[in-house]
């Protein structure tokens, strides 16, 4: 993969966190329910479908010769993201939106602070996901394309973009004003393309390790859906929307990897 390409699958997920903190621009101070209810379940949809078809089957299938044994790295690696996302959950402090309760290890840091921190913890298994797809396109892992991560990264940054959107408006409702609001919205997800290439360093150092390392973060993916965007998605009136944004967020995402890929 030349580094021009390598660039762009880094950045492509960045961009779309920066469009959808720009809509603090054009928009009410706040948003509706019924849409963040929606853009919700569709980043819950993206998310669920990127981790099956981009990271879980892939890591099956780059040691399918393995015969049943083949799906042991996929558990472990599963496994061991959760656990790492749920560790991280743990010892930072944190606040996730729509609510009035800081979680994590208490601390005097600002409400704003505790929002963009719980967003970095959203972010940074999307990073890990994209950039491990990268580095098994980079080395050569014949069950990833180059569209295929192309497609992954392009899948993150739709997702991203009702993202920055939701970190942006909440953070301009709390009073800070639409330029704060959306370089914060824009910040958190600078710890994406930081995340992927670590995680490209790290794989082309152990590339046996690819398979958990898809699988991990697709764990760490799906830990987030699990303990934060269905929950908050499926409080409340209005549910009946993030289920329509799932579908529509699933489907697209199983297109574009199964089209491209």
């Amino acid at each position: 993969m030349s580094a021009s390409i390598l660039t762009i699958g880094l950045l492509i997920p960045l961009f779309g966190t920066m469009l959808g903190s720009a809509f603090v621009f054009f928009m009410k101070e706040q948003m509706s329910e019924r849409l963040q209810k929606a853009l919700l379940g569709f980043a819950s949809g993206v998310m669920v479908a990127a981790s099956v078809w981009s990271l879980l089957i892939p890591s099956i299938e780059m040691v399918e010769d393995r015969g049943a044994w083949a799906v042991l790295p996929a558990s472990i690696g599963l496994l061991l993201g959760m656990g790492f996302l749920l560790l991280i959950d743990e010892i930072t402090p944190h606040l996730h939106l729509n609510s009035d309760t800081p979680e994590g290890p208490k601390s005097k840091i600002s409400r704003t602070a505790m929002l963009a921190l719980a967003v970095t913890i959203h972010n940074l298994p999307e990073g890990m996901a994209v950039g491990v797809v990268l580095a098994g396109t980079e080395n050569g892992a014949a069950h990833i394309s180059i569209t295929g991560a192309l497609a992954m990264s392009v899948g993150i940054a739709i997702q991203n973009i009702p993202e920055g959107a939701i970190i942006s408006m909440p953070m301009r409702a709390s009073g800070n004003s639409k330029w704060r609001s959306f370089l914060i919205g824009s910040l958190s997800g600078a710890v994406e393309p930081v995340g992927a290439a670590l995680v490209i360093l790290l794989a082309s150092a152990i590339t046996p390790a690819l398979p958990y390392m898809l699988a991990f973060a697709a764990g760490a993916m799906l830990y987030v859906v699990i303990e934060e965007l269905i929950p908050e998605a499926s409080n409340g009136v209005h549910s009946n929307l993030s289920t329509i944004g799932f579908a529509l967020g699933f489907t697209l995402m199983m297109v574009l990897d199964v089209v491209l890929g």
